[in-house]
């Protein structure tokens, strides 16, 4: 017979975009089926929880943002555990377990959980499970779920160890035997070692015996007669169309959702009450030509009536509408058309079985539909499996029920992948895939995120533009798939719509004239400052940047501002500066050409080392990426990091070139001191540590 052990455990979480504490509510929603209670707090609520005085089992779940950062809510709490003044059994009384989130495609993987996971170990503190390590590059899920299913027993086992008078009968009780060797506190988790045993409901107890589809393709009997299918986002093939399935359990329900027929004409997004502020676009230039693979774009805001310093290295937020013909279509999809500019009030369930819920902060009360669906949630997000199993119930035609099932099965994991996650699916792309889909409002308000803004880097310096910002970005598009549409990126594409009317053309100087009589477009933005993406303090220290396509654009504002440092103080020693910049064709899409031979002429720029990877040549092995050409200045690279102490600034893509010069960095560090690639790597390592390597990347 099962041990029934009904105790208390905590929950902390560190979420910066709410991944974090999603998973967080989840396992807390989990105890009450393993016997536990669990109490749960974000890291930044210190009144509700004081880990120094804690005696029960802790479990951490937190995320890595920025550059290895933490979250902002997990940054104080990070802050105290370093305290190097703290004794070495300072936290020798606390056990605990953690699960970090974090993203493969950046260099700094769990970055955040990795350091409280170190600190609370230097403090004594005992790790009473395994480490695991999430990947959203590959799905957070494929860790998450069994570390999540493998945790009650071992949090079972630690509470029956704590307790004295429980000792005798946790030798002796089934749930107190060790797990897995898995579980051994001092190894970490790894992805090849987890044990995939979910906790899961069976399809027969979705499926009446009369619904459920006996040897199909995953549509109707009908059509697996006439053809021959293959594996897509709505249909399934053998083995995994005859499967029985474990899906997971139902997400439980918790909002209602109420629309009132009050005015809501003329709302506007309240720009206050997150720090953004609405400002006029005063110049908007193409900087690519017309046939160049990307468009790129440059903006200038105005910013002079606002509060807004900035530095160069520093980003601004910019919070961007869902479209709003993707808006349309799913309020007619719901059925929900005609009231669209009803008045939203959210009230939490009376009977919900959902642990801690509670109405979402970030959907106002009292504003209009159409209004929520276009400035607070991500409808554009790909949709969970929890999302995908709570869809499923929601569909009337079988075999449509029976496709979603097995998309958010333990089984269809790799079609889930391929077909929802690799082709960035949204929950509009599911409603035209499974027409018998109909969800309830309330579901779309629980499941979707918040709508998140997106970060451009500055391109300019306030010296050289006084009350002014630059950004610049590419018109990202998605070509159509059998999974959805043909469409463009969700901010980019509503930029360029956006400053369409006062778009000027390649040619057109970025320092030129505003628009004048024309109207300006307004944007929500606010400043989003970095703490180490930053110029030396020390004008004298060299530096190199690398930053291919719109990764120049921080560097332009390091130039600018050097530029006019050096205007100013001549007698001041400035060292070398250094850029390693690339683009597909020297006469389609070499960004700030101009500017950049200027900053060479005068002097502000030393060394302007510039690749082309898709223009024709004669010449042998010429380099065609910026990782090519710093191989062939591996001496310079070495000399001014290692000798000089001079910094290294990467900016651009994380999935390829950040990677990508990464790799090229270990391999002339290894070269040029004649290291192994251990040894390579614990070099590069101290650089970050010492902020001589410095990246700003995006995937």
């Amino acid at each position: 017979m099962p041990c029934e052990v009904t105790a208390r455990f905590l929950i902390l979480y560190g979420s910066q975009r709410g991944q974090a504490q999603s998973i967080a509510e989840e396992i807390c929603e989990q105890a009450a089926d393993h016997g536990l209670t669990a109490d749960i707090s974000c890291l930044s609520n210190v009144e509700k929880y004081n880990v120094e005085n804690e005696t029960r089992p802790v479990v951490f779940v937190v995320s890595t943002t920025g550059d290895g950062d933490p979250p902002d809510t997990a940054q104080k709490f990070v802050k105290k555990i370093k305290n190097k003044s703290l004794p070495r059994d300072h936290l020798s009384h606390l056990r605990y377990t953690l699960l970090a989130l974090g993203d493969t495609n950046y260099a700094n993987f769990c970055n955040c959980g990795k350091t409280i996971d170190s600190h609370l170990q230097q403090l004594g503190a005992k790790r009473f499970y395994a480490t695991g390590h999430a990947d959203d590059g590959t799905g957070l899920e494929v860790v998450v779920d069994p570390w999540i299913e493998d945790l009650w027993e071992a949090i079972k086992k630690i509470l029956a160890s704590m307790s004295t008078v429980g000792q005798q009968a946790a030798t002796n009780c089934d749930c107190t035997q060790d797990s897995s060797p898995k579980n051994d506190s001092n190894q970490e988790i790894n992805k090849s070692d987890v044990v995939v045993d979910f906790h899961l409901l069976k399809l027969s107890e979705e499926v009446s015996q009369k619904e459920k589809p006996a040897r199909t393709y995953g549509s109707d009997a009908a059509e697996t007669h006439s053809t021959t299918l293959v594996a897509s986002l709505k249909h399934s093939v053998p083995p995994l169309s005859q499967t029985v399935l474990n899906v997971p359990a139902l997400p439980p329900a918790y909002l209602e959702v109420l629309l009132e027929q009050v005015s809501t004409e003329g709302e506007t997004f309240p720009a206050d009450k997150e720090g953004y502020r609405e400002v006029p676009v005063s110049k908007a230039v193409q900087l690519t030509q017309g046939d160049a693979m990307k468009t790129a774009i440059l903006l200038e805001l105005e910013i002079s009536d606002q509060d807004m310093a900035y530095k160069p290295g520093d980003s601004f937020d910019v919070l961007c509408p869902n479209r709003e013909n993707e808006v349309e279509e799913l309020l007619v999809r719901l059925g929900l058309q005609m009231q669209k500019n009803n008045a939203v009030l959210l009230h939490l369930l009376k009977t919900t079985n959902k642990k801690a819920a509670k109405v979402p902060l970030h959907i106002p009360q009292n504003t209009s539909l159409e209004f929520i669906l276009t400035w607070c949630l991500e409808i554009r997000s790909v949709p969970k499996k929890a999302f995908v199993r709570a869809l499923a119930d929601c569909t009337l035609k079988s075999s449509e029920k029976r496709r979603l099932l097995e998309l958010c099965s333990k089984e269809g994991s790799a079609d889930y992948n391929r077909f929802v996650r690799e082709t960035n699916v949204c929950v509009l792309d599911l409603l035209r895939a499974f027409p018998s889909c109909l969800p309830p409002l309330s579901l779309l308000f629980e499941q979707l995120p918040k709508l998140q803004p997106r970060a451009y880097s500055a391109a300019s310096s306030s010296l050289q533009y006084p009350g002014k910002v630059h950004f610049v970005f590419n018109v990202v598009e998605f070509p159509a798939c059998p999974e959805h549409p043909a469409r463009m990126g969700l901010c980019t594409g509503w930029l360029a719509d956006h400053v369409s009317t006062i778009l000027l053309p390649l040619g057109t100087r970025p320092a030129s004239e505003g628009l004048g009589t024309l109207a300006q477009p307004k944007v929500y933005v606010r400043p989003r400052p970095s703490s180490t993406f930053r110029l030396p303090t020390d004008p004298s220290v060299p530096i190199m940047m690398v930053g291919p396509g719109t990764g120049v654009a921080p560097f332009i504002g390091f130039l600018q501002q050097r530029e006019k440092e050096r205007e100013a103080n001549q007698e001041t020693t400035f060292g070398e500066t250094w850029l390693f910049f690339g683009c597909r064709h020297k006469d389609k899409d070499f960004l700030f050409r101009e500017e950049l031979e200027r900053f060479v002429h005068n002097g502000t720029l030393s060394h302007l080392i510039v690749c082309f990877s898709r223009d024709e040549t004669d010449a042998v092995n010429r380099p065609r990426y910026v990782q090519q050409n710093l191989v062939i200045h591996a001496k310079n690279v070495a000399s001014i990091l290692l000798k000089d102490k001079g910094y290294l600034y990467v900016c651009g893509d994380a999935k390829n070139m950040a990677k990508d010069v990464n790799d090229t960095l270990l391999e002339i560090i290894g070269n040029e001191l004649q290291l192994d690639k251990l040894e390579s790597m614990k070099t590069v390592a101290r650089l970050r540590e010492n902020y001589q390597y410095l990246q700003d990347i995006w995937s």
